[in-house]
């Protein structure tokens, strides 16, 4: 059904540009994507060399309810990104952690912010993110990291009924996880008082960036005191990402195990939709073949998400949508069907799909192009996550 190899580049409407360094949003004459870049079907795991962590968890010096909520959850060996900042993190050292999506970020900086707590309950922690599905991941990955422990989270993000939000912030809570918008919100309703807070957290920084909310990032950070205590992650690295990291940042530790653009475990291949063809018709045909099971699929519009779940249903497919003209509720629900495996397909934009960490996703399918390559690495790494084996397809 789809093409193995890609020979030339592709004219007219399937043109790509990579995006400016340092203006990752924007497209620089002349620097096109050719089809080839989303082509890699080399995947051999077998020749790689096996990572082998300095250390286990075990070893890490936390408390031992933490390490006994790590343990319950599977955890035994660090990834990468964990076993090189971990040990930084505890000692209070400013780093930079710059990795591949799904390379087990979000425990690299709970484990150790956790045991901060755990060993001084007076030290509060904000966690800033581009999204509320990451905001609403971490909070998950939290509460089963601080099982049992008496530390209090609340998520502030919009989309959501802000009351019950306020309520939580009344409480004091150590952990406050939330997206830009909504936290300058709570501050400017004076519900956030963030001298009280000598950590924070910037995590997916890039994508923060892209989305606008420099503005709103220099506004929380400026309330927050000095010294602090500052964790700062990328997938990606640009001028204006080292500006903030010159900012916000005293003499940081640098982590870098990103070991390519894309997972080393996702295979990519494009799907070529020849004039005449219906590409609803070629999608349709992919879905009933053996082991795509759980598959997500990327639209460039609401509505054109919305559309295309509607269609995948009237032809018999179990799918659902998430896109931001969906309430929070609908998305959430939409998504949690998608984890439960009671969907097989989800259909979804760029901006709604961000921080999405769902297990076993068998197929990537962009069903339209991505507007830059960086939006395709962020695509396709919603599969082969955690050491696992995804494909990813493009329609072109």
């Amino acid at each position: 059904m789809y093409r193995s190899h890609f020979r030339g580049r592709p004219s007219g409407p399937h043109r790509f540009r990579r995006p400016q360094q340092g203006r990752s949003r924007a497209l620089r004459p002349g620097a096109r994507i050719d089809v080839s870049r989303f082509i890699n079907r080399a995947v051999v795991t077998e020749t790689q060399d096996k990572f082998v962590p300095e250390h286990q968890f075990a070893d890490f010096p936390i408390v031992d309810i933490l390490k006994r909520n790590i343990t319950a959850k599977g955890y035994i060996d660090p990834t990468p990104i964990q076993d090189r900042a971990i040990p930084h993190i505890l000692q209070g050292t400013d780093v930079v952690g710059i990795a591949n999506t799904g390379t087990g970020k979000t425990a690299a900086f709970l484990v150790p912010l956790i045991n901060k707590i755990a060993n001084d309950r007076t030290k509060r922690v904000l966690i800033m993110v581009p999204t509320r599905e990451l905001a609403n991941q971490i909070e998950s990955e939290f509460r089963g990291f601080a099982h049992h422990m008496p530390i209090g989270v609340v998520t502030c993000v919009g989309g959501t009924n802000i009351n019950p939000q306020l309520a939580g912030l009344r409480r004091n809570p150590n952990f406050v996880i939330g997206t830009p918008g909504r936290l300058k919100d709570v501050m400017e309703r004076r519900a956030l008082n963030l001298s009280q807070f000598s950590t924070v957290v910037l995590d997916e920084a890039d994508r923060m960036l892209d989305m606008g909310f420099i503005k709103d990032m220099r506004f929380i950070l400026a309330q927050m005191p000095t010294p602090r205590h500052t964790l700062f992650f990328s997938a990606t690295l640009s001028r204006e990402i080292e500006a903030l990291i010159g900012a916000f940042l005293v003499n940081p530790i640098r982590i870098s195990v990103k070991t390519g653009d894309t997972a080393q475990g996702v295979e990519q291949d494009v799907v070529r939709v020849s004039v005449g063809q219906n590409k609803i018709d070629i999608l349709h045909e992919l879905l009933t073949q053996p082991g795509f099971e759980k598959v997500l699929i990327f639209g460039r519009t609401k509505h054109g998400v919305e559309k295309l779940s509607k269609i995948l249903i009237q032809r018999g497919f179990k799918a659902e949508s998430i896109h931001g003209n969906k309430t929070q509720n609908k998305r959430e629900r939409a998504l949690d069907a998608f984890k439960r495996n009671h969907i097989q397909v989800l259909v979804a934009t760029d901006v709604a799909a961000r921080g999405i960490d769902v297990a076993d996703v068998s197929h990537v399918i962009n069903y339209d192009l991505p507007t830059t390559y960086e939006d395709y690495v962020h695509r396709i790494g919603r599969t082969g996550r955690a050491n696992k084996r995804g494909k990813a397809l493009t329609f072109v």
